[in-house]
């Protein structure tokens, strides 16, 4: 069973009324009391992972706008003795167990992985150049080791999350950093493209992509799903990112590389491709989410984000229909 050990530090004026909740909170394994720096105690809970988004929203709560309250979360790698699952025995794929970590976990991972720097830049550079290579020379091999580089994971999820939460920060810094990847990707797949992309359309993978069909939506739809997942259920993302990432990173460096060339056409279709997928993507990651359950903790900034997750979802959609039917319509020329 995965557990999670939450610190509270708070005035020791609260020690009594805390140590009164957390004894009668069926959630909580055990707890332990200690003296902390100043006038101030500090809480050591062991809670169960799927249960502990529920007493740090409690926790925080109650005691968050204090001055001098701190909460921290760490996983916990083994506890003695082991503690007894008793009812947890029940069927695994019960509704009511659907999340693997919590909203702060999910948050601080998402977080991480959106940083616009260097070595986020230099990675989707160097993933545009090796899939730029492989695509032109119809390298299958070469072209999935451009996508386990390219660091698109975080970013694409972390706009759902976002998305899911109604929190604009986190979606300004996953938006920003999925847009200086996907241009920085163009723009060195328009020079190859210029530079050595003599007959572009003599490479099958290169003309595969300009070919957009409905089986591509599923494609993006279910590599969405899964980086929600990857996230939330502790998949390893290195896994899954790379059913992301070729979604993405091979259609707009096959674009670019067509515009650098003059096949301006076939650019456009690769483009569309290339949105389709990002589209998908989110749409799917969205989705995820919420019907695992991800929500903010207050309920003022749940009932907005209903809202805003509501008019995200059907942006999206809207989105995806209009390119589904030009696909349509594009085939019936």
């Amino acid at each position: 069973m995965a557990q999670r050990l939450i610190e509270l530090v708070v005035p020791d004026r609260y020690e009594g009324e805390i140590e009164d909740i957390l004894e009668g909170d069926e959630k909580v394994f055990d707890f332990w009391c200690g003296k902390a720096s100043g006038e101030k105690v500090q809480f050591k809970i062991l809670v169960d992972a799927e249960e502990s988004q529920t007493v740090i929203d409690q926790l925080e709560n109650d005691y968050g706008s204090i001055e001098g309250f701190r909460l921290l979360m760490f996983h916990v790698e083994a506890s003695l003795p082991i503690q007894e699952e008793e009812e947890k025995e029940k069927k695994e794929d019960d509704d009511e167990e659907t999340r693997g970590v919590s909203r702060v976990e999910l948050y601080t991972a998402a977080s991480d992985q959106i940083k616009l720097s260097s070595a986020y830049l230099l990675l989707m550079g160097l993933s545009a150049i090796v899939a730029a290579i492989g695509v032109l020379r119809s390298d299958v091999a070469v072209i999935i080791g451009a996508m386990v580089i390219a660091p698109l994971l975080g970013p694409n999820v972390g706009l759902s999350l976002a998305t899911t939460l109604a929190d604009s920060d986190l979606a300004r810094k996953a938006m920003r950093s999925n847009l200086a990847g996907i241009l920085l990707s163009f723009l060195i797949a328009v020079i190859i493209g210029l530079l050595f992309a003599n007959n572009p359309t003599a490479s099958v993978e290169l003309m595969a992509r300009t070919n957009v069909g409905y089986g591509d939506v599923a494609l993006a739809l279910a590599a969405g799903s899964a980086g929600a997942l990857a996230y939330t259920r502790s998949i390893p993302a290195a896994l899954i990112g790379v059913m992301v990432a070729i979604a993405l990173v091979p259609t707009i460096v096959t674009s670019g590389l067509l515009l650098g060339a003059g096949y301006i056409t076939l650019s456009f279709y690769a483009l569309m491709l290339f949105l389709i997928n990002l589209i998908c993507i989110n749409l799917s990651g969205v989705l995820t989410f919420l019907v695992q359950g991800f929500t903010p903790s207050q309920w003022w900034k749940a009932d907005k984000a209903k809202k805003l997750t509501r008019l995200a979802i059907t942006i999206w959609a809207a989105l995806l229909l209009l390119l589904v039917g030009v696909i349509s319509y594009l085939r019936f020329l």
